[in-house]
């Protein structure tokens, strides 16, 4: 199936911290009115950065949002239930904000860990990075920032939850919607778990780079210098 023609699936992770190591805490996937959403109590404690953006915690083995204990299942029973999602969707075109260089990685390492990654890819007819993506379709607008919260913001003049895995998803979906790329760009972004480590599309002059060294998260909020998701 050519990616132009595939269905397309938004997808997001929201995990423990924000290098590759870390683990996976929250799974959303969104494809019209259909929504997936489950999450993993983490084998690892969640570090701070990330407990103070997303409000999830672990206290005995249990995992809360906001204070409020959330129902949990094994991160095989979460992979298996995407995998289903992603078949009832026919191979869709699975899409993501700086999933290549983030979410698509920590999928790929998971699914290795539990032997279902060829099941997985028999699921999926790719994946694109709606960051780079986004780049190329609003080079010329003078944009300063291609966070997906700012371009909610600006493209769709809303503000939402962000670092809820299900509420970015559901953005997205409303922001690919304006973006409306073409089956030529959609193809030319377009990779797999096994390319995703070579060099992504060309970015163009002046460009930000994808990831840069901050302190404590996305702001300065802490003392412990790590790679961030910036562009979330």
């Amino acid at each position: 199936m050519q990616a132009a023609e595939a269905p397309l699936v938004f997808f997001d992770l929201e995990t423990t911290g924000l290098g590759r190591t870390c683990e996976i805490v929250q799974l959303a996937a969104a494809s019209g009115g259909h929504s997936l959403n489950l999450y993993v109590v983490p084998p690892c404690p969640m570090q701070r950065g990330a407990a103070r953006v997303t409000g999830f915690r672990v206290r005995r083995r249990r995992l809360f949002l906001r204070r409020r204990p959330v129902p949990t299942n094994s991160l095989r029973e979460v992979l298996v239930s995407f995998v289903a999602f992603l078949r009832m969707l026919g191979r869709p075109l699975v899409l993501g904000h700086n999933i290549r260089r983030f979410d698509c990685p920590l999928l790929a390492r998971a699914l290795d860990g539990l032997g279902l990654r060829a099941e997985f890819e028999s699921a999926v007819s790719g994946y694109v990075d709606t960051l780079p993506l986004a780049r190329e379709l609003l080079k010329g607008r003078g944009l300063r920032s291609f966070r997906q919260t700012e371009l909610v913001r600006e493209l769709l003049a809303v503000d939402y939850e962000a670092h809820d895995a299900l509420e970015d998803v559901r953005a997205l979906q409303a922001l690919y919607g304006v973006l409306r790329p073409t089956a030529e760009v959609l193809c030319r972004q377009r990779f797999t778990l096994d390319t995703m480590e070579s060099k992504p599309a060309k970015e163009l002059p002046g460009q930000r780079p994808l990831l840069v060294e901050v302190t404590d998260g996305k702001e300065n909020r802490g003392h412990e210098v790590e790679r961030l998701k910036l562009e979330r």
